[in-house]
Order: structure tokens, then C-alpha cells, then sequence
């Protein structure tokens, strides 16, 4: 039950940070092996979603410093392609301009910023949920996912024209 209430999600966020579909296929498993064995240790039943995402993170972290051992770069820096009914080759090519530009701007943000960051805007955890997933104070939260966000204004300013 919890996997099918959490699975979903925390699928999401490991290929976000991943951008690798099999990595992502094995980060999941992997995150819920790791947390079925120690589910015993977690303390409250209703925090198991920042607890959960904060196990997903490791996982992720763990793969990309054994990725980067071990030289594999399988990284597209893709986001899933827009599903439109019938999109015009303007609108494929806007989007593909689109997804570029943005996942650039994420690729400028430390890996711990860019998880932060994904976790409240992608995956609607609350700052205190993000602080037990990652072991932050409330306050670096809310200053890391702050920079984050100057950092993106900053980058996707040329494209957006200035929005202040």
C-alpha cells in the first residue's frame, strides 16, 4: 500500500534528479528495499513521506557517485516530451527550445539545491519536510530552495524577458 501511495512520486523525483529511465527504474526499487528494511526505525507513521524522499535522495546521490566512478554518462538532461493532441513542428520546436533552456538552469544548481528544490515544487513537501528528508535545519531549507530559485530567475531571465 505504501508503494502504490508513494511509488509514483518518488519515481518522478529520482528520474528528475537521475534523468536516466533505468537508473530511475533501479533507484526505486532500491529506495523502497531500503526502506521496507527499515521501516522499524522510522518513528512517526505520518512522516514517512519525507522520510521516504529523504531515502530516495541517498539513493540517488549513491548512484551518481558510483556513475561518476565509474565514468558512465548516460545522462540526456531531457525532460519527458509535452503530449499534445497534434502538436505543429513551431510547437515541437518551442518545446524542445523550452526544455533545454530549463534543464540547463536545473543543471547550474548543486545536486542538493536541485533535489530541495524538486521535492517542494514538484513533489509539494512542506519545509519541514524537506529539512527531516535531507537533515537540514528549517532554515538552510528555506535558504538553499531561495537560492535555487534566484539562480533559475537568473538564467531563464533572457528567455522570459525581465519579469521584476
Amino acid at each position: 500500500m505504501l508503494f502504490e501511495r508513494h511509488g509514483p512520486a518518488i519515481k518522478r523525483f529520482v528520474r528528475d534528479l537521475l534523468r536516466d529511465p533505468a537508473a530511475a527504474d533501479d533507484a526505486l526499487q532500491e529506495t523502497f528495499t531500503r526502506a521496507h528494511v527499515q521501516l522499524v526505525k522510522l518513528p512517526e507513521a505520518d512522516r514517512f513521506k519525507p522520510w521516504v524522499f529523504g531515502i530516495a535522495r541517498n539513493v540517488v546521490f549513491e548512484s551518481k557517485r558510483v556513475r561518476q566512478h565509474a565514468d558512465i554518462d548516460g545522462d540526456d538532461g531531457d525532460l519527458p516530451a509535452a503530449v499534445l493532441p497534434s502538436p505543429t513542428p513551431e510547437t515541437v520546436l518551442l518545446d524542445e527550445e523550452l526544455r533545454k533552456t530549463f534543464n540547463g538552469a536545473l543543471e547550474m544548481l548543486s545536486a542538493e539545491r536541485r533535489a530541495a528544490l524538486l521535492m517542494r515544487v514538484d513533489h509539494g513537501l512542506s519545509y519541514d519536510d524537506i529539512a527531516a528528508a535531507t537533515g537540514w535545519t528549517l532554515q538552510t531549507v528555506k535558504n538553499e530552495i531561495h537560492r535555487a530559485r534566484l539562480t533559475l530567475r537568473e538564467a531563464l531571465r533572457p528567455h522570459v524577458g525581465d519579469q521584476s
